[in-house]
């Protein structure tokens, strides 16, 4: 395959290795800087400029892109998607998982256990949101800090009042998260490709230090995860769209408790850390997947008029509970369920024998109208119309 790296970073130690793992499997590589590419939207099709001259093609692509040019780095992944390039790592992937907020927005939504976190603005909500996560000492997180950067610890609660105002007067926005004092200053980094964990490492903090980053001084070692801990870590990065991460988890007493998903993990720390070869093993996955690709299966399907992807909730009192698919009536409706999701099992393409349950979610493609006719009519809303002006828009200034 033809392959592109896109990295600012040439000779940084995890680009030169997924480099040289592609040469050795005969594939055709190239590092390309995000920063020189131009995205062409004057043609009949999606295209790109590379240092002023049109792209030549590709394969696929890995995007490593860095904080820094987060945004324009999305664009650019975005418009390879749009051109059918294959890439591990959407831009909508790469973008949630940049945002730590968003990050753990979805994957709560997704029953995936995190540490207590809030987010707050106001000066008069942080002492209620320190209270709602479990007290002093708490973890304070800028949303777009990397590498340990923008971490701190608070060990009182005006302490942590004191760096939240600062922080917000510098138009800094922060998460204020349980500190796990059972973890004692170690996480463990699992690599993800595709749906399973190819390397795993646990991360242990230096002295004082309760950060256990590579760089703040922390040391690692190889660690054999057990299958709750793989589970966790491979659901963490599909659920964020990314099939190529880095998923750092905190050994809670009662299981893993996911703190990040990283789009562009190095790979100096775990490889010398497990002794594997991490970066072939991301480029074998990636060689599969070309021939035959996945795709943004929502924006494909949205674009029949009247039809549409939705995810319909199967209520405790809804006539579907204790039938099956086949005599749901869905498929008379124009209704194909794509996926069946019941608590944390995923059942993708469901069988019409399988047994509906009350709070089971069905991802279906078919008639919009047919899927809004099944909401319960407490949770239907009609269409407001739009009335006329009033003769006086605007009330009288006192």
């Amino acid at each position: 395959m033809k392959l592109a790296i896109l990295s600012r970073a040439p000779h940084a130690y995890s680009t030169q290795r997924l480099r040289a793992a592609a040469q050795q499997r005969g594939h055709q590589v190239k590092v390309l800087n995000t920063l020189r590419f131009a995205i062409d939207l004057a043609g009949p099709e999606p295209d790109l400029q590379f240092r002023g001259r049109p792209l030549s093609d590709y394969d696929a692509i890995l995007p490593r892109i860095g904080n820094s040019i987060t945004y324009f780095g999305t664009a650019v992944v975005r418009q390879f998607e749009q051109m059918d390039v294959y890439t591990p790592n959407t831009a909508n992937g790469i973008s949630n998982a940049r945002d730590k907020l968003r990050a753990n927005q979805i994957l709560s939504r997704h029953n995936i256990a995190l540490p207590p976190t809030a987010f707050v603005r106001n000066r008069a909500d942080v002492r209620p949101a320190i209270e709602r996560v479990g007290g002093a000492p708490v973890v304070i997180k800028l949303l777009e800090g990397t590498q340990g950067i923008g971490v701190i610890l608070a060990p009182q609660v005006k302490v942590a009042e004191a760096i939240i105002e600062t922080l917000h007067s510098t138009k800094q926005n922060v998460l204020i998260q349980k500190f796990i004092a059972e973890s004692r200053g170690r996480d463990i980094r699992a690599l993800v490709v595709g749906d399973r964990v190819v390397a795993a490492m646990r991360r242990v903090a230096s002295g004082d230090e309760f950060r256990s980053n590579v760089h703040r001084g922390g040391t690692v070692e190889p660690v054999a995860l057990t299958p709750e801990y793989e589970q966790a870590a491979v659901r963490s990065a599909q659920i964020m769209g990314l099939r190529v991460a880095g998923v750092d988890m905190l050994e809670g007493e009662d299981g893993p408790l996911v703190m990040e998903v990283n789009s562009s993990p190095g790979l100096q720390g775990i490889e010398t850390a497990t002794n594997l070869d991490v970066a072939g093993a991301i480029i074998d996955y990636i060689a599969a997947q070309v021939a035959f690709p996945e795709i943004d299966v929502r924006q494909r399907l949205t674009v029949s008029t009247g039809y549409g992807v939705a995810e319909l909730l199967v209520h405790t009192n809804a006539d579907l509970v204790g039938k099956t698919l086949g005599e749901s009536g869905l498929w008379e409706r124009d209704i194909t369920v794509l996926t069946l999701h019941r608590g944390p099992q995923v059942i993708p393409n469901p069988r019409k024998g399988v047994m509906l349950e009350s709070g089971d979610r069905l991802l279906c493609f078919g008639k919009l109208e047919e899927m809004r006719s099944m909401i319960p009519e407490r949770r239907r809303r009609r269409a407001a119309k739009v009335r006329r002006l009033p003769k006086e828009p605007l009330p009288p200034q006192e």
